[in-house]
């Protein structure tokens, strides 16, 4: 009979059998790694919208509170898109024949809202109630970064749960003043004055303790 296995069955054997466990394992490291790079959690990603608003413009430049446009963010979990009427408050009268703004202009002849694409997208099983978060001092742009200096809005924080429970555990350097939740610029210094947080912690009378329930976030 024949033999069946080549001189250099032996040797490739022995090469192929580590690479049954390596191979898998390398695979199965680089699933776990690619969960926290910015192509998994969208950090640092740009949305393309069918205004390109300037939140840089509108906020920081000309003054316009948050709450113009977010105008339910201090009373329900969505913070609230505008109506087309609000925008065309100004823009009837200001760019108005501008062609970046005919989205807009079309909107309001037709009565269709406009249709923005969500930049901060959480995961369907997350509840997040914005109401909550700057009625106790946690500022617009602790989570959505310095809106103020954005030309176009992007995702600026990772959004794992990983980053929510750091702020859940130790929620106080992330609180701010109630005059400065909406400031659409953050404040340069850290915060790293134990007393001021301290301060923060009691007037907003929050107990760090019951953050990281389950239930918190997960209902």
């Amino acid at each position: 009979m024949s033999q069946i296995f080549g001189p250099g069955a032996t040797t490739a054997a022995r090469l192929a059998l580590p690479s049954l466990v390596i191979v898998p394992a390398v695979i199965l490291a680089t699933l776990i790694f690619l969960r926290w790079t910015d192509y998994a959690t969208g950090e640092g990603r740009i949305v393309d919208q069918n205004v390109p608003f300037s939140h840089r413009h509108h906020t920081a430049e000309i003054g316009i509170d948050c709450r113009y446009c977010h105008s339910s963010v201090t009373q329900s979990a969505s913070a609230g898109l505008p109506p087309t009427e609000t925008c065309m408050t100004c823009h009837s009268r200001l760019w108005s024949q501008e062609e970046m703004l005919q989205p807009v202009r079309a909107s309001w002849e037709s009565g269709e809202r406009l249709r923005w694409n969500r930049v901060h997208d959480l995961a369907d099983h997350v509840y997040f109630n914005h109401s909550t978060h700057v009625t106790n001092g946690v500022a617009c742009t602790s989570c959505h970064g310095a809106v103020g200096e954005m030309r176009l809005i992007g995702q600026q924080e990772p959004l794992t749960m990983g980053w929510c429970l750091d702020c859940h555990r130790d929620p106080g350097p992330n609180l701010s003043p109630p005059e400065q939740v909406f400031s659409p610029i953050p404040p340069r210094e850290a915060k790293v004055d134990a007393a001021a947080i301290h301060v923060l912690l009691e007037d907003y009378d929050i107990d760090s303790s019951t953050l990281t329930d389950c239930t918190t976030c997960h209902r």
